[in-house]
């Protein structure tokens, strides 16, 4: 994933939303607050650069490991961060959508945040990061291993932790997701972390990856 201010329908990682009104009382400090016609494109990533070399073709873009969750050695997390539950951990940037696009940082380590708050009643928490960057694989790659009952870790930039307990994971074309934006990412309804990264088949030019993976939390 990576920033590109391109029209939705050539963006290479798309998260078309139809996000109602802006980010409201529980938004993240930097979301948006233009109405829904400005929001429409709310998250673009175009395809890597040229020294880039795209991964090979797979769904799973993580190299396999023996570690597991119950051998690795726990570590304290650091402050404005989420750790997924393999122990990938990325810093949080709060991102304005400019122009109907909200960038994602350039560097694997970081993920774009997005929307309601950590402590939100309603609406999506949006956290979105790189699958790899020239050459390095980043922490998000770690959703294409994600399953329902995995725990994810975000820590505000006060030290204080909330967890989150996967329950949905799906492999969304990006041609289907605009028809899906506000169901994924919208607003209302229960409060949700939503965390996003490209992968699937390398189709490269305007598109790169064909495919976003789209992991589901609810707080627990």
């Amino acid at each position: 994933m990576r920033r590109a201010a391109v029209p939705a329908a050539a963006g290479a990682v798309l998260l078309a939303t139809a996000i109602a009104a802006g980010a409201g009382p529980d938004s993240v400090a930097g979301s948006p607050t233009a109405a829904a016609e400005g929001v429409k494109r709310a998250l673009v990533a175009a395809k890597p650069t040229p020294r880039q070399s795209p991964p090979p073709t797979t769904t799973t873009p993580p190299p396999a490991t023996t570690e597991t969750p119950a051998t690795r050695p726990e570590k304290a997390q650091p402050n404005n961060t989420v750790r997924l539950v393999r122990g990938g951990t990325a810093t949080l940037v709060p991102m304005d959508v400019v122009n109907g696009v909200l960038p994602v940082p350039e560097g694997v380590r970081q993920a774009a945040w997005w929307g309601a708050t950590l402590d939100a009643r309603n609406g999506a928490t949006v956290l979105a990061g790189h699958v790899n960057w020239h050459g390095a694989t980043g922490p998000f790659a770690e959703l294409w291993q994600s399953k329902a009952g995995d725990v994810v870790t975000v820590m505000d930039k006060d030290g204080k932790s909330y967890r989150f307990q996967v329950r949905q994971v799906e492999t969304v074309h990006k041609d289907q997701l605009p028809s899906r934006a506000q169901e994924l990412f919208g607003q209302d309804g229960e409060h949700r972390l939503v965390l996003v990264t490209c992968g699937g088949r390398w189709v490269g030019g305007a598109e790169g990856y064909e495919e976003n993976r789209v992991v589901i939390a609810s707080p627990v």
